[in-house]
């Protein structure tokens, strides 16, 4: 098959349903013809969906949503039946198949898993048929969640290599308040940086139905903007929102990628494939010299060391303000570290002889926010 250029979909659960909170069908199929026309251009749309416990609560009779864990993945197990049959049913009156992928921290944490996942989603589109991808809600725990599909879709972007990613909210993009809130709210048209400032101005989860709230969706970002995918932030309730941030005609927010962004794919798992084991708190020179580019994390540069995770491992990097700046993969683990820390690197090589006087975390892997 002809070579696609793929495109990355999430739409959110609070666009998902109506007032009352159950799945809206006419929206599915105005999206479905959305994803459609897409298709038809010669893109390769991926769905990532929410809503499968929403769908579960409506199929279920229940009145609100649950709290304990076994209800919610019960819900989950009715309402991903019912979700993916309101997508497959509209995909099939436009003559595309529909494919169910649930993915959960286990299929990509480990990167033999992650490229396998990969390539399922790759030949069903070779084979002209629209993924559908959902965090596998029915087993998943804390462990190995996602959290949001924010995040997922991200994942799946980077997983892929898309063109492209648009996130289909309840909000038309990203404003300095909560516009639902705060009458002066302005709207941000366009972000090229992410820094501490922007994600304060992010707002908490908008309803009790979601699982995402506007700081999932920037940290979403940050991670695509790094790999090169540019991202559009947008109110998936208005006509034809789609094929509007398509185009690049949308009022929703625009999150350009970095100059020269190009990462490889395993660099791109690094990303975001595995699940954070532990946090590195560096110095503000570390930070200044990591930002520069092509410099590993030493030492010298390290100032605290959070939780425990063993050599290998994928770790957050950092700075003093509460900003994560990298993901990398340790060179050391966390007793190891937390021993040398702050230490110049000759005195590492002698408390730690086993890692030779190796790089925290070496820049080849790493990958900066």
């Amino acid at each position: 098959m002809e070579s696609k250029r793929l495109i990355v979909v999430k739409v959110g659960t609070n666009t998902l349903t109506d007032f009352a909170g159950v799945l809206d069908r006419d929206y599915i199929r105005s999206f479905v013809e959305q994803v459609c026309e897409i298709r038809a251009r010669g893109y390769a749309p991926i769905i990532v969906t929410s809503a499968a416990i929403a769908a579960g609560i409506e199929e279920l009779g229940l009145k609100s949503r649950p709290s304990d864990i076994p209800t919610l993945q019960a819900a989950a197990s009715v309402g991903q039946v019912a979700l993916v049959e309101a997508y497959s049913t509209e995909l099939k009156k436009q003559g595309v198949v529909a494919g169910q992928v649930l993915l959960t921290r286990n299929d990509t944490a480990d990167r033999n898993a992650y490229l396998h996942a990969r390539d399922t989603l790759m030949r069903l589109v070779d084979l002209g048929a629209v993924p559908v991808v959902n965090e596998n809600d029915t087993v998943a725990v804390e462990e190995i969640r996602f959290g949001d599909n924010d995040t997922l879709a991200a994942l799946v972007a980077t997983m892929v290599g898309a063109e492209k990613v648009v996130l289909l909210t309840d909000v038309e993009g990203l404003y300095t308040s909560d516009p639902r809130k705060d009458s002066g709210a302005e709207h941000i048209d366009v972000v090229e940086h992410i820094d501490r400032a922007l994600l304060g101005m992010a707002s908490g989860v908008g309803t009790s139905l979601g699982s995402g709230g506007m700081v999932t969706k920037l940290r979403a970002a940050r991670v695509l903007m790094s790999s090169g995918t540019p991202m559009v932030l947008c109110d998936g309730r208005k006509e034809n929102a789609l094929l509007e941030a398509f185009d690049g005609t949308s009022n929703g927010t625009y999150f350009n990628p970095q100059k020269d962004a190009s990462l490889t794919t395993r660099k791109r798992w690094i990303a975001i494939g595995g699940a954070i084991q532990g946090t590195i708190i560096v110095d503000d020179g570390a930070v200044r010299a990591l930002r520069k580019g092509g410099t590993s994390l030493l030492c010298p540069g390290v100032r605290t060391v959070l939780g425990d995770f063993e050599a290998g491992s994928p770790v957050a990097v950092q700075a003093a303000d509460g900003v994560i700046i990298a993901r990398g993969l340790s060179g050391y683990t966390s007793q190891e570290l937390r021993s040398v820390a702050g230490k110049q690197m000759a005195q590492a090589a002698e408390i730690v002889p086993n890692r030779n006087g190796a790089a925290v975390i070496h820049c080849d892997q790493m990958v900066l926010f």
